[in-house]
Formats: C-alpha cells, structure tokens, sequence
C-alpha cells in the first residue's frame, strides 16, 4: 500500500506539469488585453503600455511561462493583474466557503441519493423504484441555475425561511447545498441501485437468504461491502466535481467562493489568477482518486495493490 501511494505521488509531478502548459497556453489564447482592461477604458496608449510592463506581458510567450514554472516551484503565483493582490491570499480567502458548501452538499446528497437507490434497488420495479429513479431523473435533467433560482424566489422571497444570498450562518448554506447537490443525489441514486441491483442477483446474497437471513441483514451485511465499491469511485468523482464546478451556483447564489473567484478572473482576464485555480482543481481531482483507491482496500481487503 505504501509503495502504490508513493509512486501514484511521484505520477503528480508530470502530471501537473502537463496541466500547467495547457493551462498556460489556453489562458493566453483568450481574446482582450488584460493590460487594457487594468488600466481601464479611459487610460492612454503610453499608459497601457505602462500597465504592461509591470504586469510582465511585454514580454515573449516563453519568458513568461518559465516565470511562471519558476513562481509555481517557489509557491508562488504572483499578483492579481485586477486586485493587486497576492494570488495565494485571494484564494485562501475564497477557498473555506467553498470547501464547506461542498461537504453541505456531498452530505446530504450521498446520504439521500444512497438511501433511494438502496429502496429502489430492493424494491425493484415497485412503487418505491418508480418514484425514486422519477427524482433522480428530474434532479439530473433540472438545470442547476434554474432550480437555484426557483428555490431562492420560493423559500427566499415568497416564505421568508432562509436568506437569498450570503454565508454568514448555516441557513445560508441550505439553498446553494441544495442547488449544488441536486444532480449529484440524482445520480448517486441511480448508481446505487444499479451496483446493489447486481450484488443483490449475486449467488452468495441468495445463498444467505437460503439460510433464512432477514431482508435488512442480507442487505446491510452482505450486500453492503460489495455494493459500496463502485459507489465509492463515484463519491470522489462527484466531490471533486462539486469542489471545482460550483461556478454556476455560487454565481446564482452570490456566493464568495472559488468559482465566482474563477469567473470574476476570466472576465479580467487575470491570467495568474486563472492558473493557480485551475491547477488547484487539477490538484484535488489527483488527490481525491488517490484516497479513493486507498479506500477500496478498506472496504474490500481482497484488493491489493501493487
């Protein structure tokens, strides 16, 4: 174990590297003139080209990427091109609010998403089945911005129970968890009853029930372990995809986190803004599918690695 650990590490230098020159070269490719748009509408020819030199972008495409390999060995992605700012300092800020939304809604999407597709999965093509793959295909098929929206003009505007926008309590994460975890409880629910409903026809569950088992302790104590395999790979799929692709709803939600942060710096055009997160998310993504290839062996001892 220790050993595939390491060498799936030592697999994230070239890796990230990899990402950071398509990173570098997508950003640069991005129509308008950051220097312009820094130095304003009104600002002068002699003034922007000013702005561009202190920004760095007078000079060539291949000194700019080794300054910014060099900054990214060092930690250091530079400044914001619009605030100013330490890059570094403007994600820490932005970084907590997302996290937190997204444990809010990976909790209670693999909670009730598990739940319906273990009901359907055992009460297959029953009344259950019907009404919770119904949910689970409105939640996938409901556009998130949309469901965002009706849910903050219902319970914000019309009832009064939550605040429309803000994070100052935990009543502010419950329409943005909601929005966000909407398609991911969608589609746990179908994964779910498709690995229990083939656990399920496997020879060792019938040779329980042969045994006289009840229905719940074939379920939980049999089935479980084996079922939870693939349900695993895609609950660290599904938290990564949450932790980086909340752009949609923290902008509906006016939410201060790191997908407003990323759509703010590709209007600027604030490309080491722009590089930094997307290596971060790059980042968590190889992180996340290292811990759930760890898991697997806690699950399943069977599995080994090599």
């Amino acid at each position: 174990m220790t050993r595939y650990v390491l060498s799936r590490l030592a697999g994230l230098v070239p890796t990230l590297f990899l990402i950071g020159v398509l990173v570098f070269l997508f950003v640069h490719l991005l129509p308008g003139d950051p220097a312009r748009l820094a130095a304003g509408p009104d600002a002068t020819p002699e003034t922007v080209a000013l702005v561009r030199k202190d920004l760095g972008l007078d000079r060539t495409i291949p000194q700019q990427f080794v300054r910014f390999v060099d900054g990214v060995l060092h930690w250091n992605f530079g400044r914001s091109l619009s605030t100013k700012r330490p890059v570094a300092e403007e994600i820490a800020e932005r970084f907590m609010p997302t996290f937190w939304l997204t444990v809010w809604s990976m909790a209670w999407s693999v909670t009730f998403g598990m739940a319906i597709g273990v009901a359907s999965a055992v009460w297959r093509n029953r009344w259950p089945d019907r009404i919770g793959m119904t949910l689970a295909v409105s939640g996938i098929s409901f556009p998130a911005f949309a469901l965002g929206m009706v849910l903050m003009q219902v319970f914000a505007v019309d009832l009064g129970w939550v605040p429309a926008v803000g994070n100052d309590d935990w009543r502010g994460y419950i329409l943005p968890s909601l929005t966000l975890g909407a398609a991911v409880a969608a589609i746990m629910a179908r994964f779910t009853r498709s690995s229990f409903v083939d656990i399920l026809g496997e020879d060792f569950v019938r040779t329980a029930r042969a045994k006289g088992l009840d229905e719940r302790h074939v379920v939980i104590k049999h089935a479980m372990r084996n079922a939870l395999i693939p349900v695993v790979t895609m609950m660290g799929l599904q938290f990564g995809f949450l932790l980086g692709g909340s752009i949609v709803v923290e902008k509906v939600f006016n939410w201060p986190g790191l997908g407003r942060l990323l759509v703010d710096a590709v209007d600027m055009r604030d490309y080491p803004v722009i590089q930094a997160l997307v290596l971060l998310f790059s980042l968590e993504f190889i992180a996340i599918n290292l811990v759930v290839d760890v898991l697997y062996g806690l699950i399943n001892p069977a599995i080994r690695f090599r």
